[in-house]
């Protein structure tokens, strides 16, 4: 039987990265590892963190239909490479990508199985206060984040599930238990399929 594919998304700043840390300690999930063009920052790693690659690499990469999905935000191309993930997903594991929405619905438009979690912020002046505290982005990048929430939250309701992350635990506690559910009917048809009639 084939593995899921688990998506994580939402806007940025609302702990995509934070939950997969999480659920990576406590699911068995193989994290799937996006390729980006920007550049690699202090305790980052190659290969662990993203798989940091040139402009013309990454488009050659979409040229040649090798990404699953991807996206430009802030100057830079971030996507999934689709030969990892297919791999995964063929031998029987179970794989988690943390995206941005407009990269998880291409992923659902050509993996229509896809399971797609949209994690929402408490509210828009939490989500502000996160990027700021954060300190990733400048003012500039913060507002540009900020006015493409506002797309990204109309998009929840093509999710397969919608999950507020304004308790950490409690949010972690529910991915897990909607994985688990996902995961029981899975095996609820493998057995059917197995089932001698």
């Amino acid at each position: 039987m084939k593995g899921i594919l688990f998506v994580l998304s939402g806007p940025s700043g609302t702990g995509k990265g934070t939950v997969c840390e999480r659920l990576l300690e406590k699911e068995p999930l193989h994290l799937s590892v996006s390729a980006t063009t920007r550049d690699i920052r202090e305790g980052e790693t190659d290969g662990v963190t993203y798989h940091y690659v040139s402009v013309p690499e990454f488009e050659g990469m979409i040229k040649n239909g090798e990404m699953l999905e991807y996206a430009s935000y802030n100057g830079n191309y971030y996507g999934t490479p689709k030969k990892s993930v297919a791999d995964l997903l063929d031998t029987g594991h179970d794989v988690l990508l943390e995206i941005e929405p407009q990269g998880a619905l291409q992923v659902k438009s050509i993996i229509p199985e896809a399971v797609l979690v949209f994690l929402v912020p408490p509210s828009m002046q939490e989500l502000k206060n996160r990027l700021i505290t954060r300190g990733r982005e400048n003012s500039d990048e913060i507002k540009e984040r900020l006015a493409a929430s506002q797309w990204e939250l109309r998009q929840a309701d093509k999710y397969n599930k919608q999950i507020v992350n304004d308790d950490l635990d409690r949010c972690v506690n529910e991915v897990r238990a909607y994985i688990a559910e996902k995961r029981g009917e899975r095996n609820m048809i493998e057995a059917l399929i197995n089932e001698k009639v």
